[in-house]
């Protein structure tokens, strides 16, 4: 119980609720003003102007925001009164129908700001067909009056704003905490966890996705408002949170381990990777009660746990020396070293967030220059160029609209011939689940359907106790409220509250609720119907065969932040900045293929064609970004020593593996060729360095020299990394580009 309450208090406090209640607020306000003037007849179309607007209403920079909002005013306003003035004439009707479908669904091209907009279009059409206006004077004054709606949530959106002006970036930034937690706890499993690992490494690659898609956002939203306002304090605090988020995704990522090398060095004594493990989800635990405090005050949490596992994980290195000893313990003990030190960062920036939280007056400032910020902003781009160039079927989202189009025209007709009471209600679940994904519409349909059933006998079994109009009222006003905080976090639960809303309306405007229910669930299941059946057999997309692009960046920017990072191992003072960009592009590229691997999963199983192909590729394209990262954090974070030229060979090595791969892709096969014998000898210069210093400290050890100083274990393990990383990376892309020749003869030409 004490948890529950919890749990609702925090969602009380989020930005979603704040959203909700913003939107309640602007379908209150006309209510209650036209009401006491005596003009309720002109509240319906603004309260629909207000609902039609708040969608466009998402975390980002406030000029954007309003940008998005005042083209959503204007479009719908266009929308209905297309739809409006055409009503009487059926074939100008259906043309008018099938223009807005196809056009306002393509609009999504640009991205998901865009997407909302265009959602909101296709709400407005919708909704039309419930609305009865003949003359052109009352069609004029029904649009106008939406567009009063639209203004009228924009003004209240914005003073929201102004009363809690940070609520967005704190909700962001704690949920980016949260699902770093839950990334840092499911990576302790995998140490261990040896037969759940393929279950758990596809858990990761959905909240790797989540956590990139929350960190743009973020940046978008810190970086603008201090390009356009300069520092604050605050903004400062927020900053340096984001920045610490970063770095700890960037480390967590570092730490993706070989683990059939963990297997073997550690064998039947896993007890001894216990300690790091338990430190991880002291860790996690930490950084989800921080998450918390971000929107709810609390005591920030005790540092003694943290700082407990981090003795406890140290002495376990020593204990296995003891245990196994030396020199067959070296090659175990440095894991073990080197996954404490990774540790040890980790804790240092949970800590750095710590002291930020709590107001500590000598934390560091954020130097960064304008002109290099900009630099990690992923800009969309809104030419008609980008429009015209998916006017063609090999795009995506030009079959979507194809299909939805296709869709919405056959449940108009059905509606019309059938002569269907509420026809709007099958279009707007049409809206609401039809996704370009066919996974992602199946699931949403089936969300859709079991939400409509629960709302409908909540709602039946109130209508059954109680004929209490005032109170059909408040649980119509309240249940609306949180069905639209809830949309984007539990869109079943979202589906049955909008369910209770939409019969209790019904219900004050009709004495018959029971049928108004029976039709809802009707309507709702031959909407889903229709979505599921034209996303499956009109112009399917299959995920398998929309992969190529998205493996073709993922490549390029892997290469790229290789490449980078050898120019920061070069140079760290000259080439942070370019190491920072390539690192964040690279960590997006991925992102976005684990999220087309995700909906790859959600297709029909006889869809998923080369299913173990491309999860192989996924595996070894995230395998291969975690690697360069440990690399790069290694350097990041240790005095190391000047680049060999042997790494630089393994570099262009792996270069132009990963080269050879994109090639395939593109069909141009330019293949340049490195001398085999050039990159065995630099393998073994790297390896023998390694082994060179690990056989100075065994004569040490000989000679009584037990304890090891700092320089000394840097270099050894400096030396490992390095060593073994390159040789794993070298492995890991030419199993890449075996992968990627396999993909592209296999799946490729039956395109």
């Amino acid at each position: 119980m004490k948890k529950a309450l919890h749990q609702f208090s925090l969602f009380l406090k989020r930005s979603n609720f704040d959203r909700g209640i913003r939107l309640g607020t602007g379908i209150a306000v006309p209510i209650v003003v036209l009401y006491f003037f005596g003009h309720f007849e002109y509240a319906p179309p603004i309260m629909v102007g207000v609902l039609l607007s708040a969608p466009s209403d998402i975390p980002g920079s406030i000029k954007r925001k309003i940008n998005a909002t005042l083209i959503n005013i204007a479009l719908t306003m266009l929308v209905t009164a297309i739809i409006l003035f055409a009503k009487p004439f059926l074939f100008l009707l259906l043309l008018a129908v099938t223009f807005v479908s196809f056009f306002i669904s393509l609009v999504s091209v640009y991205g998901f700001r865009a997407s909302l907009v265009s959602f909101s279009g296709l709400m407005a059409m919708v909704l039309s067909f419930a609305v009865e206006k003949e003359t052109f004077t009352e069609i004029m004054v029904h649009v106008l009056l939406i567009g009063v709606g639209g203004l009228l949530y924009l003004l209240v959106s914005i003073i929201f704003q102004k009363l809690a002006p940070k609520r967005d970036q704190n909700q962001l930034l704690s949920d980016t905490l949260l699902l770093i937690s839950a990334y840092l706890e499911l990576r302790a499993k995998l140490l261990s966890k040896k037969s759940k690992r393929e279950t758990l490494l596809k858990q990761s690659f959905i909240l790797q996705n989540q956590i990139n898609e929350k960190q743009e956002v973020l940046r978008e939203v810190l970086i603008t408002n201090r390009k356009r306002s300069g520092r604050s304090h605050y903004e400062e605090k927020e900053l340096l949170i984001f920045i610490s988020s970063v770095n700890i995704f960037e480390l967590i990522e570092a730490k993706h381990i070989d683990y059939d090398r963990i297997d073997r060095i550690f064998g039947e004594k896993k007890e001894f990777l216990e300690a790091s493990k338990e430190w991880n989800n002291i860790m996690g635990y930490h950084l989800k009660r921080l998450s918390e405090i971000l929107i709810q005050n609390g005591k920030i949490p005790n540092k003694k746990r943290l700082l407990a596992a981090q003795t406890k994980a140290n002495d376990t290195i020593g204990d296995y020396v003891n245990t196994v000893g030396l020199p067959q313990a070296r090659e175990g003990a440095l894991v073990l070293r080197n996954l404490a030190d990774y540790q040890s960062q980790l804790l240092q920036e949970i800590r750095g967030i710590r002291r930020v939280m709590t107001n500590v007056k000598d934390v560091s400032q954020v130097s960064l220059k304008r002109q290099d910020s900009s630099q990690f902003l992923t800009l969309q781009e809104y030419r008609l160029n980008v429009l015209i160039q998916s006017l063609s079927l090999g795009s995506k989202m030009f079959r979507h609209a194809l299909r939805f189009t296709i869709a919405i025209v056959f449940a108009f007709l059905l509606g019309y011939f059938f002569n269907i009471e509420n026809t709007y209600w099958i279009l707007l679940t049409i809206v609401v689940i039809m996704r370009p994904s066919y996974g992602l519409t199946k699931e949403r349909s089936k969300d859709r359907i079991i939400g409509t059933i629960i709302g409908a006998v909540i709602a039946f079994s109130i209508v059954l106790i109680t004929q209490n109009v005032v109170l059909y009222s408040i649980l119509a006003y309240v249940s609306f409220i949180v069905a639209f905080s809830l949309i984007q976090q539990n869109y079943k639960s979202a589906a049955a509250l909008l369910t209770i809303s939409i019969v209790f309306v019904y219900s004050l405007i009709h004495p018959n609720s029971f049928e108004v229910i029976q039709f809802r669930v009707i309507d709702t299941a031959i909407g889903a119907a229709i979505a599921v059946i034209a996303n499956y057999f009109l112009f399917p997309s299959w995920e398998a065969d929309n992969l190529k692009a998205v493996l073709l960046n993922a490549f390029k920017m892997n290469k790229q932040y290789l490449e980078a990072t050898e120019a920061f191992y070069e140079n760290k003072t000259k080439n942070k900045l370019l190491y920072n960009v390539a690192r964040k592009e690279a960590f997006l590229a991925v992102s976005n293929l684990n999220a087309a691997f995700q909906r790859l999963t959600q297709d029909p199983k006889s869809k998923q064609k080369e299913y173990e192909l491309i999860y192989e590729i996924v595996t070894l394209n995230q395998t291969m970004i975690s690697a360069i990262a440990s690399i790069g954090n290694f350097i990041n974070f240790h005095q190391t020593t000047p680049v060999s030229k042997e790494f630089a060979v393994l570099v262009k090595k792996i270069s132009n593996t990963l080269q050879l791969a994109i090639d395939r892709l593109e069909d141009t096969h330019l293949e340049e060729k490195i001398a085999n014998e050039t990159v065995a000898d630099a393998q073994a210069i790297l390896l023998g360095k390694y082994q060179e210093l690990s056989n100075l400290r065994d004569d040490n050890i000989k000679k009584g020299n037990t304890t090891i100083d700092n320089n000394t274990l840097h270099g050894l393990q400096e030396a490992y990394l390095i060593s073994n990383h390159m040789n794993w990376l070298i492995s890991l892309s030419e199993n890449l580009k075996k992968a990627t020749v396999s993909y592209q003869n296999t799946l490729l030409p039956e395109k």
